[in-house]
């Protein structure tokens, strides 16, 4: 399991087009790639279970914890992206309710984007 981050400190200004704005690059794919997004309401959990094909979850609200194959939980907040491999063991939960964005394809590569926060 691997923690980035594509928080505001993160971004980089985008002036083109007369534009005005930040933006975190998150992952680009030439493949078939699933993007999906998920409300747990407060006490969901997305249960343990492996990781069907590479799968980076974004959190965009509320608070959570995290864990791999190891049985120790690590809080997530916005900001953060976690990683999984194919095959590995993972699961989601949170008290308070949490909402992220689920990229799942063959080819991601978050470190190409994104800097590496922590590893488990």
């Amino acid at each position: 399991m691997e923690f980035y981050s594509f928080n505001e400190d993160n971004a980089m200004k985008i002036s083109k087009f007369d534009s005005d704005f930040l933006m975190s690059r998150i992952v680009r794919t030439t493949n078939a790639t699933h993007i999906g997004f998920m409300y747990l309401e407060p006490n969901g959990i997305i249960g343990y279970h492996q990781a069907t094909m590479p799968q980076l979850l974004l959190v965009v609200s509320g608070q959570g914890l995290v864990r791999g194959e190891a049985d120790e939980y690590f809080n997530v907040e916005p900001g953060t992206a976690i990683f999984w491999k194919k095959g590995e063991w993972h699961e989601t939960k949170t008290e308070s309710g949490l909402s992220a964005i689920v990229i799942e394809s063959e080819e991601l590569n978050p470190a190409a984007y994104m800097p590496l926060a922590h590893k488990e």
